[in-house]
């Protein structure tokens, strides 16, 4: 915009968007100058959906920062692009707990039907309050006052020092269907190898390293 600073500018700087045929999904990367921010990490992936083609608007969104496991993102949008609703609510939190409670991970004794750890206590999947700017059809966002609690939605993060910085963090809307956010933490709480060019620095002496076949 003419009238705007040139510091006050937000330039996009590289953007990627996939839409499906039926064009009620999509995923969006971007790397703007002023990224939108989950736990100081920037998001870089915003996948949503929508029920209606003549509305503009998503009806929910999932965000994934930076160094998100390329396989869960995968596996997460393999899992949308089955659904030919990717709006319409199936299953309860269960689903997601029992994904990754199965794997190994423990549900938290102060919470366990909202949260679950894995087994080395860095990563973690919970359901709570909706962080602030993360776009949902609920339109209870649109009328809380400050102290409301808002809508509920999936969080998850990996912090592998604790008190240190995260390394990635992921924040699903409240409208995103429990059996999608499921997939995601299947994936997730999986052990199965992948491969890696490249190890993160702060995990890197806790993983298990073997030769590519």
């Amino acid at each position: 915009m003419p009238e705007e600073a040139e510091e006050d500018r937000m330039v996009l700087r590289s953007t990627v968007l996939h839409i499906s045929p039926d064009t009620l999904r999509w995923a969006q990367w971007s790397l703007p100058d002023e990224p939108l921010e989950l736990g100081a990490r920037p998001v870089a992936w915003q996948v949503s959906a929508r029920s209606d083609t003549s509305s503009p608007l998503a009806e929910w969104t999932a965000s994934f920062t930076l160094d998100i496991p390329g396989e869960v993102l995968v596996d997460f949008l393999l899992a949308l692009d089955a659904r030919d609703e990717p709006v319409f609510p199936v299953g309860d939190p269960e689903l997601v707990l029992e994904a990754v409670t199965a794997r190994g991970w423990f549900r938290d004794h102060d919470q366990p039907g909202a949260r679950a750890l894995d087994a080395t206590l860095t990563t973690q999947i919970s359901l709570g309050e909706v962080p602030p700017l993360i776009q949902d059809g609920d339109p209870r966002a649109l009328t809380l006052q400050a102290d409301d609690m808002g809508p509920l939605g999936w969080q998850a993060f990996s912090e592998p020092v604790m008190g240190e910085s995260l390394l990635w963090v992921v924040s699903f809307s409240a409208g995103v269907p429990h059996d999608l956010v499921a997939s995601f933490a299947q994936a997730l709480s999986s052990s199965a190898p992948v491969l890696r060019r490249v190890l993160p620095e702060s995990t890197r002496d806790r993983l298990l390293r073997a030769p590519a076949s």
